[in-house]
């Protein structure tokens, strides 16, 4: 999923001297900077928002009630408690959140994305075949579960291990109470694999009662999500996801494909078999299963399941209720629109005509052959005109912008609920193909090297006529319900003056008006969360902890690539250097190089070491990312051998971990 949590920010804290991995999870209220009392509140509707989702309204598909029965269908209870705690009593998931949407779409949100939310909020356990289950709502993922013959197989135990332990529980509490005897993983995306020790214990995994099956690469995947460039693409998950936004008709509204992000434990545990092709099988516990590889869609390691016995295709996000990203705002590689398009047409062709359910690991199911193979060629004829045409226009010279603004989606599969855009965007989506291809220049020479936002904000204020000027033009822009124009002159006269307190209100202002307009969830989170920072400062969200085995699966090259991107040169001072990392506990070897200009790491020893600290990883880490004084891990155990002057030097050219950093003003 993008990771809504695998995007979500990687950082290091100390818990009890040690660190811990963390990811940004549910959003919670309040600043983390600047003002926090008086919260300034939302603006109402404007007329010109009231008149887009009446335009929005006039051409939405027409209603057939096939959404409403699909996500109803088979609902066998819930859970009595709507609110999950974790060990202490915390909450960490309200399945009742979003219990007010029902009724005509309100003012201020999207009148289709208020339908979506409406599907998206339902919570419980909903029979799908003869020996299949969903748990839905338990978090911003599905968990499948199948009855094989002596216990549970769970398909994607949710992000958390408490959400996933009581969706474990409502499920033996109907069903009757058996073991767990397989856990798939169908992607390296957290919300898919993080609630895994809810529901299994590790130790039944080694002597081989509980078999964990996943797509090959898996756990290197998993691991290495969003560690190099974690901290931006935590800090922009926050607006993707709508941190310190209120589920409510001024604020958050879901996801698009889901709701929240539970913000509970992430756990990891090691898959004992792998698939590497489309067309491996597998008897699970007496269940006869085919899976197809769709690795480089919607996740770089990904499997779909197919149950030749009930005749169900878990198409886990390769296709769900939305059209998807194929680069998400907070940040990630780019996706391959034609290989994922390939895909829907390979299980079509496999599967389709086999299959009397679909189902995915967000969303609601569709029932019966026909109404299968027609989703999965609908949403394939999506993402192929969305391919195809980018790459019609891009080839006739058009730019990203140009081409965001003339594609549009074909009348025929905009008929179709699940191709909007709750989650993707014909928009953004089109620019992240132009950019899979082309990359960031648009070949405009103006473009290739602009002043930055702040510099070129000034200068086009001042060349407009000043603050006040553009402050005019923009009012004017907002009362025609021009919102992006004016978005576009108060963001220059915030990046140009920060302290321009009027300018900073309409911005928020002319956001909000377009966070209300959007059907997309993610697009209304953007832009609330950014009206909501300029009102009452940054916001701040909660973590979800990863329990020590996650941060075991991270591999030291990786962690030790991702501090070399701390080094300030100016701050090696031209040192050229070598220094050894010892971890006996995993009997590895690490070698640092410092060159002057730059830090290189290698596993194994590095030939001529000024230097060599020994210790066990995790108090390594502690030094690296939490910049924990080195006197003080001596004293836990760390030994430095050598030339400690080195050792000083080049911690001291480490940057602390990056903080938040501003994202609406400069």
């Amino acid at each position: 999923m993008d990771f809504r949590v695998r995007a979500m920010r990687l950082a290091l804290t100390a818990v009890a001297a040690l660190p811990t991995l963390a990811l940004a999870a549910q959003p919670v209220n309040g600043a983390a900077n600047g003002p926090a009392d008086p919260v300034l509140a939302p603006k109402p509707a404007s007329a010109a928002t009231l008149a887009a989702h009446q335009a929005v309204a006039a051409a939405l598909p027409q209603e057939d009630g096939r959404d409403p029965a699909f996500a109803a269908q088979g609902f066998l209870a819930s859970a009595g408690d709507p609110v999950i705690r974790d060990a202490a009593g915390k909450p960490v998931w309200n399945m009742a959140a979003y219990d007010w949407v029902s009724g005509p779409a309100p003012a201020s949100v999207n009148p289709s994305l208020w339908r979506e939310v409406g599907l998206l909020r339902k919570h419980g356990l909903y029979a799908v075949a003869d020996g299949v289950w969903q748990v839905r709502g338990f978090d911003v993922s599905n968990m499948t579960v199948i009855r094989g013959a002596t216990g549970w197989i769970l398909v994607d135990p949710l992000t958390t291990k408490e959400t996933a332990a009581a969706a474990l529980a409502l499920v033996n509490a109907q069903l009757g109470a058996r073991p767990v005897s397989a856990v798939i993983y169908s992607h390296s995306h957290a919300d898919h694999f993080g609630g895994v020790r809810g529901v299994i214990a590790e130790p039944d995994v080694a002597v081989g009662k509980v078999q964990v099956i996943a797509p090959a690469h898996f756990i290197e995947e998993a691991a290495s999500e969003n560690i190099l460039a974690g901290s931006a693409m935590g800090r922009r998950a926050q607006y993707q996801f709508g941190g310190g936004l209120v589920p409510g008709a001024q604020g958050q509204m879901g996801s698009g494909i889901g709701l929240g992000v539970s913000s509970g434990t992430i756990t990891l545990v090691a898959p004992t078999d792998s698939i590497s092709k489309t067309g491996e099988t597998r008897v699970v516990d007496g269940v006869a299963m085919e899976f197809q590889i769709v690795s480089g869609s919607e996740a770089p390691s990904e499997l779909n399941v197919y149950l030749p016995g009930p005749k169900v295709l878990l198409s886990a996000e390769m296709s769900t209720c939305s059209l998807h990203n194929i680069l998400t705002p907070r940040g990630a590689k780019v996706r391959d629109t034609r290989a994922w398009a390939g895909y829907l047409d390979e299980a079509l062709r496999l599967y389709g005509p086999r299959s009397d359910a679909v189902i995915s690991s967000h969303c609601w199911p569709r029932f019966g052959q026909a109404e299968v193979s027609r989703m999965l060629a609908s949403q394939r004829d999506n993402y192929r005109v969305l391919h195809d045409q980018t790459l019609r226009l891009m080839n006739r010279g058009e730019t990203p912008a140009e081409i965001a603004e003339a594609l549009v989606q074909p009348a025929s599969l905009a008929a179709d609920w699940f191709n909007h855009g709750y989650y993707g965007t014909y928009s953004h989506n089109s620019k992240a193909v132009y950019q899979f291809y082309l990359g960031w220049y648009d070949a405009v020479p103006a473009n290739l090297n602009p002043w930055p936002a702040a510099e070129h904000a000034k200068r086009l204020v001042s060349a407009i006529g000043g603050p006040a000027k553009v402050t005019a033009q923009a009012r004017a822009a907002m009362k025609a319900g021009d919102y992006r124009w004016s978005s576009e002159l108060l963001s220059a006269a915030v990046f140009a003056d920060p302290a321009n307190k009027a300018a900073r209100a309409l911005l928020a202002d002319s956001y909000e008006q377009q966070g209300y307009q959007a059907e997309s969830a993610i697009w209304r989170n953007q832009f609330l969360a950014a009206a909501s920072e300029l009102r009452n400062g940054r916001i701040a969200s909660a973590t979800s902890s990863q329990s020590q085995d996650m941060i075991a699966a991270v591999p030291t090259q990786l962690l030790l690539d991702s501090v070399a991107t701390r080094i300030d040169p100016a701050k090696l001072a031209g040192r050229h250097t070598a220094i050894n990392l010892v971890m006996p506990e995993r009997g590895e070897t690490a070698g640092v190089e410092l060159t002057g200009t730059a830090m290189l790491a290698r596993i194994g020893a590095a030939p001529g070491a000024t230097a060599t600290l020994t210790a066990p990883r995790r108090l390594l880490l502690g030094l690296l990312f939490l910049k924990m004084p080195l006197a003080q891990l001596e004293m836990a155990g760390l030994k430095v051998e050598g030339d400690r002057a080195a050792v000083e030097a080049w911690l001291a050219a480490l940057d602390p971990m990056p903080g938040a950093f501003n994202i609406a003003e400069p």
